[in-house]
């Protein structure tokens, strides 16, 4: 079994480095600079639009999926008696969902073309949801190698299909931001399909199947954790939809800018927190010391996210100038934006550790406590900064907002866990961020050599930094990969 999961946690990553920030940076952001150039706004409309309907995706899942894998694992022959009772509670969940987004659409008095590239995004958005509850049913049934290359075949399918029209035809006036979206719903439905192929050989055809009391015994037992990623959802997206509403969908372009190179980087985190949720799980219920691991994980999350938000803040303006070709003042505010959202992305890496860690000791109340404060600050600030300063403002307010909850959250971890001051880890980590940070700066200020020459020295750097101050180890590294499967 840990064969197997390490061989397949390599598959995972491998997919998850490759082929999704190759969607993210590729196809997302060439689609961005191309409708922007050519319909300015249009790209930022649907943005924000996508924004929406992220706030409210939780509405589709209501920690369904989590039930479901951790039962179908525990009693796989349960598969066959239940499969068709969930997906039956998915598709109420999935009505509810497009229900509540469209009433949203009119309470926001959106137009017409808005109106209709929301419902289609909310149909992606249920696709989506589908994929992931037949992923959990792969997962549960130990599928991993199934699981993992259905994970990414949405995203292949619209490589495919978008990057034939972006590069392979001599014109690309076909792509808009409605095309876009189009693609989308092509790549989902076609994934649903694959997916359904892919199960359907370790389950019947689901059928429709009414049963309130399996219905709430799941939803009463999931709602408070849906409760916190519904709460973590207002804060993480509000800034977007509250930057269109403030100063407009050409506002919202200059914020998507350095938003999808954030979300390439955001995987990263996204990673760590799956791996590290069993692991967590495992130790607290097995009354072990829980220290050892988080400070390890803290490090190792620390380490990367420091040398990627240094590296790339220097850099910023270049980075954006190559990938979208905009020059002058647009630049400089796009630029400034995305220097911000890396600054939160740091915070967010850290995050995903002591979010995981008490989330896995079942302190929901206090994160949804947490939370509630997250939004109350992330919303005050955005009615104060993005009226003056737009989508820079907005992306100040997430940096500070999740610099906010990284505090608490680690004081919470204090209280709960009993850590101590482990001196020698804060020396480590304060002596490879203060040479990190210093050696960035003299090789920006003081050396004469071509910018993207400058970041792979300051990437590899970092890397030779880390491994002589032992903040990293690949044997304990190793060694985590191993705890989470021993």
């Amino acid at each position: 079994m840990k064969k197997k999961f390490l061989s397949n946690l390599l598959l995972v990553l491998i997919l998850n480095v490759v082929i999704k920030p190759l969607y993210i940076l590729g196809i997302d952001a060439e689609i961005l600079k191309i409708t922007e150039q050519n319909d300015p706004g249009s790209y930022g409309t649907y943005f924000s639009l996508l924004s929406l309907s992220f706030i409210f995706n939780i509405i589709l899942d209501l920690g369904v999926n989590s039930f479901n894998t951790r039962n179908i694992a525990q009693n796989n022959q349960l598969l066959e008696k239940h499969f068709s009772r969930i997906f039956s509670l998915k598709l109420i969940l999935c009505l509810l969902y497009i229900i509540v987004l469209i009433s949203v659409g009119f309470i926001f008095d959106f137009s017409s073309l808005e109106m209709k590239w929301l419902a289609v995004i909310g149909f992606n958005q249920i696709l989506i949801a589908l994929i992931l509850f037949i992923r959990s049913n792969l997962s549960a049934l130990l599928l991993f190698k199934k699981d993992s290359i259905l994970s990414i075949i949405d995203r292949l399918i619209l490589i495919l299909f978008c990057g034939y029209f972006l590069w392979a035809k001599k014109t690309n006036e076909i792509v808009t931001v409605e095309f876009f979206i189009l693609s989308q719903t092509l790549a989902y439905l076609g994934t649903v399909i694959i997916g359904f192929i892919l199960l359907i050989k370790y389950s019947k055809i689901p059928r429709i199947k009414w049963d309130t009391i399996f219905f709430s015994i799941i939803i009463k037992k999931s709602f408070p954790y849906a409760l916190l990623i519904f709460l973590m959802s207002v804060y993480y997206y509000s800034d977007v939809i509250m930057v269109e509403r403030l100063r407009g969908n050409i506002e919202v372009a200059s914020y998507a800018h350095g938003y999808r190179f954030f979300m390439a980087f955001n995987m990263l985190g996204v990673l760590f927190a799956g791996l590290l949720l069993p692991i967590f799980s495992k130790l607290i219920n097995e009354k072990k010391n829980i220290v050892p691991v988080t400070w390890l994980s803290f490090k190792l999350i620390y380490f990367f996210a420091l040398i990627i938000c240094v590296s790339i803040w220097n850099y910023k303006s270049q980075i954006i100038n190559w990938r979208y070709e905009i020059n002058g003042s647009s630049l400089v505010h796009s630029s400034e934006t995305f220097g911000w959202l890396m600054v939160s992305f740091l915070a967010i890496s850290c995050n995903y550790i002591f979010g995981t860690l008490l989330t896995a000791n079942g302190s929901l109340k206090q994160l949804n406590v947490l939370a509630v404060f997250g939004i109350i600050i992330n919303i005050s600030l955005n009615l104060i900064l993005i009226p003056i300063k737009g989508s820079e403002g907005a992306a100040f307010a997430s940096a500070f907002t999740q610099f906010f909850i990284l505090f608490f959250q680690v004081g919470l971890c204090f209280k709960f866990f009993n850590f101590s001051f482990k001196l020698n880890s804060f020396i480590q980590i304060l002596l490879f961020t203060v040479f990190f940070t210093t050696i960035i700066f003299v090789l920006e200020k003081y050396f004469n050599i071509v910018w993207n020459d400058k970041l792979l020295i300051s990437l590899f750097t970092g890397i030779l930094l880390g491994l002589s101050l032992k903040l990293i180890s690949w044997k304990q590294f190793y060694q985590l990969l191993k705890t989470s499967k021993s």
